[in-house]
């Protein structure tokens, strides 16, 4: 059987194959009224096409687990009841298909209340359903971005509580799997990096004060989550700084501590933090931050990054560089992909009855 088509086990749950999807978010909900954050046809329809193509493990985007959490007004949430239920009839969907399905549960901090990428990404106003966004500390993302409100003690408890909250009903959801957003300089990635955490109490400075935060809500998450589900953490690698910013070396370090506190798998992102740093893109351009994490701690890994071929997927698994692969991109060009690789390599992979002349 060939790497990418071998079934994984994370505490007791299996995931069919390797061919993983990252969280992309749609920027696609209602602003505003009931259905604030929740998911509609679109996301119905965008989800069901990949597990329906093969997929086995189907990340949901970035879901924000307050309103002022979002990165946008268009973002999915699941900050009440009604998203939770909303989101039902996705996870049974892909349930259906064999497909194992997870949610990213997100904060943007100083990155939030902006504008969707296809409008220019700009921030907006109270006027265009727009507020104030939440940081460790009163900086900007960059000259265009509005300066956060610096969370205090009693405002970053109210945040990891929100987080648990947001577990709890992703798992009334019918989530297999719940995944902290900590990377892409959004709120948890902003505490990490000295880059954008100025503070001078016990949440700043020192790398033990400034993954606090961090850890608070991995203890938060996995204390509501089933000790037989399993729990991610996605993490940007690097901040692509010369100095002053998160590092691979930091990542190792989290990497193992995470592992401590009952993370099972590292979802491994770069960037996203510093503004205007010039990334050295190309295939796989972040593999090796994952294959430095698999092989110096003892936590599971995904890989992300342009991987976009078959025999590039293969390699990363064959390696021993990651223990999954996460196509992003290339499964928006090809919702089928899984199933196209699989014919390729002459593996198994689920099809639907419906599909079975395409065999």
């Amino acid at each position: 059987m060939s790497a990418l088509f071998e079934p994984y086990t994370l505490r007791e749950l299996t995931v069919p194959n390797r061919v993983w999807m990252p969280p992309m978010c749609q920027y696609s909900a209602a602003p505003d009224g009931p259905s604030t954050g929740a998911p509609d046809d679109w996301h119905f329809a965008h989800y069901a096409a990949r597990a329906a193509g093969g997929t086995g493990l189907i990340v949901v985007e970035a879901t924000a687990i307050s309103p002022e959490g979002r990165i946008s007004p268009y973002d999915l949430g699941i900050w009440n009841d009604t998203q939770a239920e909303a989101f039902r009839r996705i996870t049974r969907f892909l349930a259906s298909q064999g497909t194992v399905s997870a949610i990213q549960l997100a904060h943007a901090g100083r990155k939030a209340s902006t504008d969707r990428p296809w409008k220019g990404g700009a921030p907006v106003g109270a006027g265009t359903h727009g507020w104030q966004p939440l940081g460790p500390s009163p900086l900007a993302f960059d000259e265009n971005h509005t300066v956060p409100t610096e969370l205090t003690v009693d405002g970053i408890r109210e945040v990891v509580g929100q987080f648990a909250d947001a577990a709890r009903r992703a798992l009334d959801a019918g989530f297999e799997i719940a995944e902290i957003h900590g990377a892409h300089g959004y709120l948890i990635g902003e505490f990490l990096s000295p880059h954008s955490n100025r503070r001078t109490d016990s949440y700043g400075g020192s790398y033990e004060n400034r993954v606090r935060f961090a850890l608070e809500v991995v203890d938060a998450v996995r204390e509501v989550w089933p000790d037989d589900k399993p729990l991610f953490f996605r993490v940007s690698a690097t901040d692509w700084l010369e100095e002053d910013g998160w590092t691979a070396d930091d990542t190792v370090r989290l990497a193992a501590e995470l592992t401590t506190h009952g993370v099972d798998l590292l979802d491994v992102s770069t960037g996203g933090n510093a503004a205007g740093v010039r990334i050295p893109l190309g295939p796989g351009y972040q593999v090796p931050f994952a294959a430095r994490v698999r092989n110096e701690t003892t936590m599971a890994v995904a890989a992300v990054g342009l991987i976009t071929d078959v025999d590039q997927a293969q390699k990363i698994l064959a390696n021993g560089e990651a223990d999954a692969v996460l196509l992003g991109r290339e499964l928006l060009r090809n919702p089928s992909w899984a199933r196209h690789a699989a014919r390729e390599l002459g593996a198994g992979v689920h099809v639907p009855d419906q599909y079975h002349r395409s065999v």
